[in-house]
């Protein structure tokens, strides 16, 4: 069936259905959010678990910290070419078949990275992980402007958006257990080990989700009929606000303010990336070597930074205010990230200074998904949102590769983590810029 079929506009609903509102959403938010955060944190987990697996393939396998580099970022080569068309199909075919294809494939090749034995197959075999992922992220992204209005999208991204956090609470931990102690089991390494037991559940997840999910609220069996009109109908008369409502993904695209959200989310993503590649090093720099304990400790921060990106959603949807959330979250973030550079040796404050720079970094997203899923017209926000997030995921290919060209360059990781501070400053700015025009573009079109 799909999921765009036309359907007969919803009816207003009654003073009764309306005082259950906040009942509906949370009846679907139980519905969705489960299941879809705990596919993130998978999908999460397998993008950045070789963070990881590399401190075991260093000691096994022919791979410089150069290598490592640039086979962690063709990931992202191959997440940017399929990003577009696969949520361009999602639109035709839905999200539960689309869901299946992508995880059922990912979860295959993120086990597949057992096998690597040369740099070659590792960088074919990352940028074919991403390519199978691909749309993952901005498919639910986009399913939630199905289920969701705008008002309600802050903290809902949010709250989907804390798996990366929640995941890297128990990530560390995990990588560490399975490397030390997997390590040799049938005479495989631990880093092999890590690869195959956190990528096939994403396998099964994908047919799950098929089973579970609904394409859109009327295909929902365990909604009334009151709800899915309360729903669509709250869909219907969610204002497109936006300065470029109604237009084609073509005249989208020919939006210099897509250009500066997309140039913001490149910063932002590579310089996130750089810090979770950084992590294991970062915490072994402390002069801590057992990796059981450095997965302990990595986990830490993001308890907060779980904490946080909650509190920061749900007081940006409260306050209906996304710029100045993501610029405090920024900031926060260099902040933090100094004061761990300048502690460095001492363990309690860099891990303190780490906390803080964890919660601007996993609060900044979602605020930065809520702004542009609010600036792009319904029209075109399939492709406009993954046109986006693929030209963003080129980030995370680039800058951890510049930044380690930076350290190999002065002999120390401080240079490079300063140019990280510096570029979240303009990351900032440019998301600043590109929501302040667009509500000038708006309120000149409103009169």
């Amino acid at each position: 069936m799909n999921s765009s079929a036309t359907v007969a506009p919803a009816s207003p609903p009654t003073a009764a259905e309306l005082g259950r509102v906040e009942a509906v959403y949370k009846k679907v938010g139980w519905r969705l959010l489960p299941i879809l955060l705990i596919s993130y944190m998978i999908a999460y987990l397998d993008r950045v678990n070789v963070g990881y697996a590399q401190l075991g393939m260093k000691q096994t396998l022919p791979f410089s910290d150069a290598v490592y580099a640039l086979g962690a970022g063709m990931f992202f080569f191959g997440y940017l070419i399929f990003e577009v068309p696969s949520n361009l199909i999602l639109m035709k075919i839905g999200a539960r078949k689309t869901m299946l294809r992508i995880m059922v494939l990912w979860g295959l090749m993120a086990a597949g990275m057992m096998f690597v034995t040369t740099p070659t197959e590792f960088y074919v075999i990352r940028f074919i992980l991403g390519a199978c992922e691909a749309g993952f992220f901005p498919g639910v992204i986009l399913y939630f402007t199905f289920w969701y209005p705008s008002v309600r999208r802050g903290q809902v991204i949010a709250i989907f958006m804390s798996a990366t956090a929640l995941i890297s609470v128990v990530a560390g931990p995990i990588s560490g257990a399975t490397l030390k102690y997997m390590d040799g089991v049938h005479g495989w390494h631990g880093w092999q080990w890590l690869f195959l037991i956190q990528g096939l559940p994403a396998s099964v997840l994908g047919i799950t989700l098929f089973f579970w999910l609904d394409d859109r609220p009327e295909q929902a069996k365990w909604l009334t009929g009151a709800e899915k009109n309360l729903l669509r109908y709250n869909l219907e008369t969610d204002t497109d606000t936006s300065a470029n409502s109604g237009h084609s993904l073509g005249q989208v695209l020919r939006d210099p303010r897509v250009y500066v959200f997309a140039a913001s989310y490149f910063l932002l993503l590579g310089c996130a990336y750089t810090i979770i590649f950084w992590l294991p090093t970062l915490i072994q720099s402390w002069g801590v070597k057992d990796v059981l304990m450095v997965g302990l400790l990595a986990a830490i921060p993001n308890v907060f930074g779980v904490a946080g990106m909650i509190l920061v959603g749900r007081n940006s949807d409260r306050t209906r205010e996304r710029r100045k959330h993501y610029m405090a979250c920024v900031i926060l973030t260099a902040m933090g990230l100094g004061i761990t550079t300048l502690t460095t040796g001492n363990l309690v404050a860099s891990l303190a200074a780490l906390c803080v720079a964890t919660v601007g970094m996993t609060s900044a997203t979602p605020l930065f998904w809520t702004a542009v899923t609010e600036y792009l017209p319904k029209s075109a926000a399939a492709g406009g949102i993954a046109f986006i997030s693929s030209l963003g995921a080129l980030g995370p290919a680039v800058i951890p590769s510049i930044n380690a060209a930076i350290v190999k360059a002065t002999g120390s990781p401080t240079a490079s983590m300063y140019a990280v501070m510096g570029v979240y400053f303009v990351c900032g700015a440019l998301l600043m810029a590109a929501v302040g025009s667009a509500k000038k573009s708006s309120a000149a079109k409103a009169h």
